[in-house]
């Protein structure tokens, strides 16, 4: 499940988002839905620490900086640092998280991967956008972001989700893309992509109210195993 929460109470997005129903949205579609990972962008640690404690998930979270110092969530405060985030249902071996290479705009922009105790990675980033200022950006992690994929899909089973800011596909060859493409809201931007290991088997849009993106929320199981 793939979703972008717009909390960080700074962005233009915040028109829309209402805090604290987007939390309590976001709690009853993970609930219902119960997928094995879930990726977040634009959260904030409180919050998503909240979400993964009331849904019974691990969580793994990446700070993400913002004109060059961390950014604390507002309106209101207390609710932690702004970044993105990873929830599993399955134990977290390891994590790795680090910058992009390539960045434009005010927004560091960082890419966060783990591996499961089930052998699978789960990835997200929240990429630069295609405004003016920011596509060579926004062009520069999708390529960087092929690689990272590319090199983890050679060694095991892996799943990203984010919203990526552009409509063609960051996956290397051999990975399935599927995105939110029939959104009510911004469509085309939030995508999941999935090695050779994984093998789809749908893909739905969840609308969302109280944020500026619908959710994503693509089922696939490991080849071989048994569904």
């Amino acid at each position: 499940m793939q979703m972008n929460l717009c909390l960080s109470g700074l962005a233009d997005c915040d028109r829309t988002a209402r805090y604290p129903a987007v939390v309590e949205e976001a709690v009853s579609r993970i609930r219902e839905a119960r997928p094995d990972a879930v990726t977040v962008n634009e959260a904030c640690r409180g919050d998503v620490a909240g979400i993964a404690r009331r849904t019974g998930y691990r969580l793994r979270f990446s700070e993400v900086p913002y004109a060059g110092r961390l950014l604390r969530c507002v309106h209101p405060a207390g609710r932690g640092l702004f970044g993105d985030a990873v929830l599993t249902k399955a134990s977290v071996e390891r994590t790795d998280n680090q910058d992009f290479e390539a960045q434009a705009g005010l927004e560091r922009r960082r890419w966060l991967c783990v591996t499961t105790r089930d052998a699978v990675d789960v990835c997200t980033a929240h990429l630069n956008t295609r405004a003016p200022d920011e596509v060579v950006g926004n062009d520069a992690q999708c390529a960087e972001l092929e690689a990272i994929l590319r090199r983890r899909a050679a060694a095991r089973a892996v799943v990203f989700g984010g919203d990526v800011n552009r409509r063609a596909s960051c996956a290397p060859g051999g990975v399935w893309t599927r995105t939110d493409g029939t959104a009510g809201q911004i469509p085309g931007l939030q995508h999941v992509y999935g090695s050779a290991a994984l093998r789809p088997t749908s893909a739905e849009v969840i609308p969302a109210t109280h944020t500026d993106h619908d959710i994503l929320l693509v089922r696939a199981r490991v080849a071989g195993r048994r569904p």
